[in-house]
């Protein structure tokens, strides 16, 4: 699945977008620190993170609100060896191998429930009493929490226990493992803008090294580069279910003006309990291009006029998230891993519209998230239950 990747082509689409993190008039997000901005940043210079101005979203109405029945997908139980904790969600877009609308699942334990054990993709279809079956299983993916997608059905899994990023074909067969800059992945994410030689990448986070790594895919020889872009992320280095960083990854391509793609990755940071946002991730390059500064809530950007990071929210009601989705309308929803499994509602700008409480208990058990529909009317949000091993949806 080689594409066009580079700086050339992304900075005629950077120079386009109206507004960015590190240039343009910003608000200040409920809960976030900072104040208002319309200066422009010089090169190098820290950046106070005061909302994400790269989108400006139009609709405010709450979706978590309208999702008020729980259904059960089926039991994300590999038939096989028993893996079971599941986590990462991700959405299958075409027929190929796949079929266009299943669902991918990571098992994150074994058959005995022993957190960082499980070496298994599920595949499950979209509808109750769904039956799971065995993407891959692969010790490449032990501890498997993340299993993005691309558009030609090639399945990157990262194993935090195995300390990789793996690549499957269509049929779950090993293609490749990266190790670059990888020492446990909490999960990964596609970038694909959807455009004629529009780069096509995997962003992976690293929740040792509290940083995010770039795979960038070469359309001439078809070969892949691995960047640690972003680093000074949060890091807990608690083991298991509580391990935190940098995590619940979400790429934005919906088109924003024109042609043009909105290009904006979202990042969930568990330990300082915030939520950031990266402009025109594309033009993401080179090693070490954003730093997170202490506190997680301001950013020193290499190239700021071409990417930078911002803050979209951060304090409560967040505490210790981990998974998040992006809606259609633009809005993200994060999963709480402490005070009772909350899931909380944003728009990009850091307007609270709503939270629910999937379960009460202190135990986390939603470690996957994921949203699907093309409407308000019809969004639906799938989400990993650890408690039951299932994978569930909320409707409308």
């Amino acid at each position: 699945m080689p594409t066009f990747n580079s700086r050339g082509l992304v900075l005629i689409a950077g120079t386009l977008f109206a507004t960015s993190a590190c240039g343009g008039n910003t608000t200040v997000p409920t809960g976030a620190a900072g104040s208002n901005s319309a200066s422009q940043i010089p090169f190098g210079s820290q950046v106070s993170a005061v909302g994400a101005g790269s989108i400006v979203p139009n609709d405010t109405t709450s979706i978590l609100k309208k999702l008020t029945k729980d259904v059960e997908i089926g039991s994300t139980v590999d038939a096989k060896n028993g893996d079971m904790g599941p986590r990462a969600i991700s959405l299958v877009r075409s027929t190929f191998g796949l079929k266009k609308g299943q669902l991918l699942v990571c098992n994150f334990a074994d058959s005995a429930g022993t957190a960082g054990k499980g070496t298994t993709i599920e595949v499950l279809n979209p509808k109750p009493n769904s039956k799971p079956a065995t993407f891959t299983q692969n010790i490449k993916v032990q501890g498997c929490d993340g299993d993005a997608v691309t558009e030609s059905n090639q399945v990157y899994g990262t194993g935090m226990q195995s300390g990789s990023v793996s690549q499957f074909d269509q049929g779950g067969s090993l293609k490749k493992s990266f190790t670059s800059y990888i020492d446990a992945p909490s999960g990964d994410a596609d970038a694909f803008c959807g455009e004629p030689y529009a780069p096509e990448d995997i962003y992976i986070s690293n929740s040792k090294a509290g940083s995010i790594v770039k795979l960038a895919f070469t359309a001439v020889t078809g070969q892949t580069k691995l960047t640690q872009v972003i680093i000074g992320f949060g890091i807990n280095k608690s083991s298991g279910w509580s391990a935190l960083g940098p995590s619940g990854l979400q790429y934005n391509s919906q088109k924003k003006t024109g042609s043009l793609c909105n290009d904006t990755l979202y990042i969930v940071d568990g330990v300082n309990n915030t939520i950031v946002s990266v402009s025109n991730a594309s033009n993401l390059v080179d090693k070490d291009e954003i730093v997170v500064q202490p506190g997680g809530k301001k950013f020193k950007c290499l190239h700021p006029d071409l990417t930078c990071a911002t803050l979209v929210y951060s304090g409560s009601p967040l505490n210790a998230p981990v998974a998040s989705a992006l809606l259609p309308n633009g809005n993200l929803i994060v999963a709480n891993t402490k005070g009772g499994n909350k899931l909380v509602e944003l728009t990009p700008t850091g307007h609270v519209l709503a939270t629910k409480t999937i379960d009460t208990s202190p135990t986390a058990h939603v470690f996957g998230l994921l949203a699907s529909g093309t409407s308000d009317s019809d969004t639906v949000l799938f989400y990993t239950d650890t408690k039951t091993n299932t994978l569930q949806e909320l409707e409308q």
